[in-house]
């Protein structure tokens, strides 16, 4: 018997994007193949459309013009969309694209919709003026939407009207990554060469430097904390993050490693006592980057936003959520974890253990899995 067939829409794919929900589609892609054909349509970036097999997964990429508020301009997305449908059983939307649900109005394909709610549009508040009715229409079409966590639904507006569909499929990684077979049992080596070049304590952040992430305000706490502030990952705010270091006094001890291999990532983690995530606004809709440091076994200092960020990370159990935006309050629970090595180990645990036991790849998998079945016999509402 032939399996059914599975059509996943965004904007972008990894390879080669790298970004978190580029990432976790690859992740849902192959780890649902083992029951389901599983196809990919995206844009591909440049004037030229391709497609593809990586890993099983048929990937078409289709042309665009160029990208306004981060969106492709494609017109060829729409007649592809409407020749990938035809071929699927189910249709799996990943919102915020607005390309993407434009293309599935004018498209019309037939047949059941889910749609993983990743976040809101939150930067684009003029755009979403306009594109507030396409995403109302899209979101009645939908049989299921996956928000990623509880707290995304209460905080939401266009969740909350549809929470009847909701069903929280929360977001994975591959466990497999943070093993300390990483870097064929030399992990443990370079994690302690990075230790012994840092002064310590070592603070960590990875991920996109990026407007949101407040770095700026670790930076600042920075100012009254002993030891080194690692940086990891590359984005648009960079530069300006640097300079701020400097103005703070800190540019010695707050270190910019730039964009990191999986492997240099792992032994990174490993070498750090405590990781940080300061994100300050509601774009920030769940840390992945939290996920990576627990399964390494390291407690987490985050804020308490009203997204995905204080679910993964539970305050007191596996690390301390704080206020955003508050040099002061972050320095305080990151001093806490300083001072107090069984604390540190006992919420590193508790971390570890709650990322293996919630936040796998295969755990999502899993639970997406369990979504397609109940659309399939016709369990869920339309």
């Amino acid at each position: 018997m032939p399996r059914p067939r599975v059509l996943h829409v965004y904007k972008d794919y990894y390879p080669p994007v790298f970004g978190g929900i580029e990432g976790t589609i690859n992740l849902m892609a192959r780890g649902t193949l083992d029951e389901y054909e599983v196809r990919v349509l995206v844009c591909s970036g440049s004037r030229r459309s391709t497609e593809e097999e990586i890993g099983g997964v048929r990937v078409t990429r289709t042309a665009e013009w160029g990208r306004l508020s981060n969106a492709p301009i494609s017109p060829a997305f729409i007649p592809a969309l409407r020749r990938a449908a035809a071929m699927a059983d189910i249709l799996h939307l990943h919102h915020p694209n607005p390309t993407g649900d434009i293309a599935y109005l004018i498209a019309r394909p037939r047949l059941p919709v889910v749609m993983t709610y990743h976040s809101d549009i939150v930067r684009q508040k003029f755009s979403m003026i306009a594109f507030a009715p396409v995403q109302e229409r899209v979101m009645r079409a939908c049989r299921v939407i996956m928000p990623t966590s509880p707290n995304y639904i209460e905080s939401s507006p266009w969740l909350a009207r549809h929470r009847a569909k909701c069903r929280i499929v929360p977001l994975g990684v591959d466990m497999a990554r943070f093993e300390p077979t990483t870097l064929g049992g030399g992990l443990e080596n370079r994690a302690a060469e990075i230790r012994a070049r840092y002064a310590a304590p070592i603070t960590i952040f990875t991920g996109r430097l990026r407007y949101y992430k407040g770095l700026e305000y670790l930076i600042a706490a920075m100012k009254s904390l002993p030891g080194s502030m690692l940086i990891g990952g590359t984005g648009p705010d960079a530069q300006r993050l640097q300079n701020i270091a400097r103005e703070c006094g800190v540019a010695e001890r707050a270190v910019f490693l730039g964009d990191l291999t999986d492997e240099e990532l792992v032994a990174h983690l490993r070498a750090a006592d405590v990781f940080c995530l300061p994100s300050h606004l509601r774009s920030e809709a769940f840390g992945l980057s939290q996920i990576e440091a627990m399964a390494c076994g390291l407690p987490v200092v985050s804020t308490n936003i009203p997204t995905g960020v204080p679910f993964v990370n539970r305050d007191g159990e596996t690390g301390f959520t704080v206020e955003p935006a508050s040099p002061d309050a972050l320095a305080a629970a990151l001093e806490k974890l300083f001072n107090d090595d069984e604390l540190r180990r006992r919420m590193g645990a508790a971390a570890r253990l709650r990322a293996h036991s919630h936040f796998s790849a295969a755990s999502m998998c899993r639970d997406l899995k369990d979504v397609y079945e109940s659309v399939r016999m016709g369990q869920s509402r339309c």
